[in-house]
């Protein structure tokens, strides 16, 4: 038993080396620097007004390619997704039957020609024993009409020709212009008819954004002094886009009471956008005084909108309620914050523990 007890016993400098361990490690904790957070005051400013209206974006130049033979498709070569170039090779039909009627087609241009030149050498030789007196002028005049129906016959079997080839021409499908394949309306081995779809073709640009407007704000949307789509955001936000170009349908729809507008996107703005995306569309009126805050300004957790207003010297999270977006203005507050309330720039960093007001430091 004391041989165990002798055992568990430290000696005494490995105990004073820990204590001293011990007493360094614990020493004064480092001071947390504060976090200082940049603010902004809200009050009221001028913002436009009108209403705005979900859109669609569309190509300006969008076509369905289809088959002007018939047959087979041999070959479709392209699939969805696919740039192409113009004249590119899409689509091939087997062209069997018009490879006949080339062939049947340049023979009759030969047969043609040998009766032309069979009948120009008669009408010469008529036309020497006329001048000799061995033939009536009635059998010059038979020389010459077979001529002339000889060169019309030719010219018959010339046009015929052409349009062989051009029917040959119609079974390989080729892309009039550079652009996008939208979608495949065939498959290799489909039987193809004059007007049956293969595929769908648009240009990336431009493009236009098109709107259903009800037709109770019809003579609204018409007095707007500005109209607007929403375009890709970037660093600042969500930038709005103005319509080099508008157009709308003098009918309604009968059934959603609403009109058409296709508004086409300038081509600077546009890049970032693709057929059916939705957009915003805003129709300007006026300007009204509104309570706003920065985009920056909101954070979102879950279904919560908040921002973080300055209470003493530090920040609370207080929860709000949004109304439109009104671009580099900011967000419409309808509740949540009273003019002269300050609230943090950053949410991310005023949420930090000892974050402070920037202007409370200074």
């Amino acid at each position: 038993m004391k041989m165990k007890m002798k055992k568990l016993q430290f000696p005494m400098f490995q105990v004073l080396a820990m204590v001293l361990g011990l007493a360094f490690s614990a020493g004064p904790a480092r001071a947390v620097t504060a976090v200082e957070v940049p603010v902004v005051q809200i009050r009221a400013k001028a913002v436009p007004t009108g209403f705005e209206l979900d859109g669609v974006v569309q190509p300006v130049q969008q076509s369905t390619l289809s088959a002007q033979a018939s047959g087979r498709v041999a070959a479709l070569l392209v699939k969805a997704g696919d740039r192409v170039r113009t004249g590119q090779l899409l689509a091939t039909i087997d062209d069997r039957e018009t490879q006949t009627g080339v062939q049947r087609s340049q023979a009759q241009v030969a047969q043609a020609e040998a009766e032309l030149r069979n009948a120009r050498a008669n009408a010469e030789r008529s036309r020497e024993l006329q001048a000799m007196g061995f033939v009536s002028k009635a059998a010059l005049d038979t020389a010459n009409t077979q001529l002339n129906a000889a060169q019309a016959g030719r010219d018959q079997a010339a046009a015929g020709s052409r349009q062989s080839a051009l029917a040959q021409g119609f079974t390989r499908v080729t892309a009039p212009y550079d652009g996008w394949v939208l979608q495949t309306l065939s498959e290799a081995g489909d039987l193809a008819m004059p007007g049956t779809p293969l595929l769908t073709l648009y240009a990336p640009l431009p493009l236009r954004a098109v709107v259903q407007v009800p037709a109770t704000l019809g003579g609204i949307a018409r007095s707007a002094s500005r109209v607007e789509i929403q375009g890709p955001a970037g660093k600042a936000g969500p930038q709005w886009l103005v319509p080099v170009a508008r157009s709308v349908l003098p009918s309604a729809d009968p059934v959603s009471q609403t009109v058409e507008w296709r508004l086409e996107l300038p081509t600077a703005g546009a890049e970032g956008l693709v057929p059916g995306q939705q957009v915003r569309v805003r129709f300007v009126g006026g300007a009204s005084e509104r309570m706003v805050v920065p985009a920056s300004a909101v954070v979102r957790r879950g279904e919560l909108t908040a921002v973080y207003v300055v209470a003493g010297q530090g920040f609370a999270l207080r929860a709000v309620r949004l109304g439109p977006d009104h671009g580099a203005a900011g967000v419409e507050v309808l509740a949540g914050l009273t003019a002269g309330d300050s609230v943090a720039l950053d949410p991310v960093r005023a949420g930090l523990s000892g974050a402070r007001p920037q202007t409370a430091a200074r």
